[in-house]
């Protein structure tokens, strides 16, 4: 149950309200905006919103119990608000998004409404359009550990624990050229065998996609020359010259662990499970069942 403050619930009371909506984004890497439908700034809960933004409350669908609502935004591109290119880049997928109901007379009157993810954002010409999704959609996501043959950790996790600042498993370079929107070049990696850091991660350092980081589907080596393939593709290319970070890649399979890595001893799947195959099986004369380990 919601509390209404003492405050708005007063001016709600009256004949006529002077109420408004105000957002506050939370981008993944800590960088905070705030935005507001009203005509004029807002400053309260710590935070300024501001009106330069055009924002505009849009539909919202709620429902009972833990079903998953959403709602709606619309705002206009703003040099000093959400720019295209950092949309465009990624920079505000999986945005937390704060709703906030104020009294623009006196914004120290304010209530939170809700607090959502940001969802798919459809932008036009001069606009755009973003759906912001209740926090029990992360509900329909897979929780917890799974029991597999390979290993369920993040490279270099507090489950892994693999120190990845030896510089055999992460190193820095910069971008000879952006060959397409899903492969860059490089020239600083040739000391590393093709697929050394397929499956890895690259970190953007400078340039426009600096703070930005990819899932790298493929490496390989030509001529001393570096080509890293992503799994999805960049919305704006880097710069020849833009520096970035680089981790080897891991396929999570216990092989790779043992050998690449040498990491066993913290190796978090269950390479030895028996299969549906082993569990239809019956004794024969060819195989001994005698309580013994099936792999020693």
């Amino acid at each position: 149950m919601r509390t209404v403050p003492t405050g708005l619930a007063a001016h709600l009371q009256g004949a006529a309200t002077t109420t408004c909506h105000a957002w506050r984004l939370t981008r993944r890497d800590g960088t905070v905006f705030g935005f507001t439908e009203h005509d004029r700034d807002l400053t309260f809960d710590g935070t300024l919103f501001a009106a330069v933004s055009g924002f505009q409350a849009g539909e919202v669908e709620t429902g009972l119990g833990l079903s998953s609502d959403a709602a709606q935004v619309l705002g206009a591109f703003s040099a000093q608000a959400i720019t295209r290119d950092d949309l465009a880049a990624g920079r505000y997928d999986g945005a937390l998004v704060e709703t906030f109901i104020t009294n623009w007379r006196a914004p120290a009157d304010f209530m939170k409404l809700s607090t959502r993810e940001l969802g798919e954002v459809r932008a036009g010409p001069d606009v755009f359009h973003a759906e912001l999704r209740s926090l029990a959609a992360r509900l329909n996501r897979p929780q917890g550990r799974i029991y597999a043959r390979n290993c369920d950790a993040e490279l270099g996790d507090h489950r892994c624990k693999l120190v990845l600042d030896d510089p055999a498993f992460m190193t820095t370079d910069t971008v000879i050229e952006a060959e397409s929107n899903t492969t860059i070049s490089a020239a600083g990696l040739s000391g590393f065998e093709s697929g050394w850091f397929a499956q890895g991660r690259i970190l953007f350092t400078s340039g426009t996609l600096a703070g930005l980081e990819f899932a790298i589907a493929d490496h390989r080596v030509e001529q001393a020359v570096a080509f890293l393939t992503l799994w999805q593709p960049m919305e704006i290319n880097p710069d020849p010259g833009d520096a970035f970070t680089i981790t080897a890649g891991c396929n999570k399979q216990h092989d790779t662990c043992r050998l690449k890595f040498a990491n066993l001893v913290n190796f978090q799947g269950f390479p030895f499970m028996p299969g549906s195959d082993f569990a239809y099986g019956y004794a024969d004369g060819d195989t001994t069942h005698d309580g013994r380990p099936i792999i020693s």
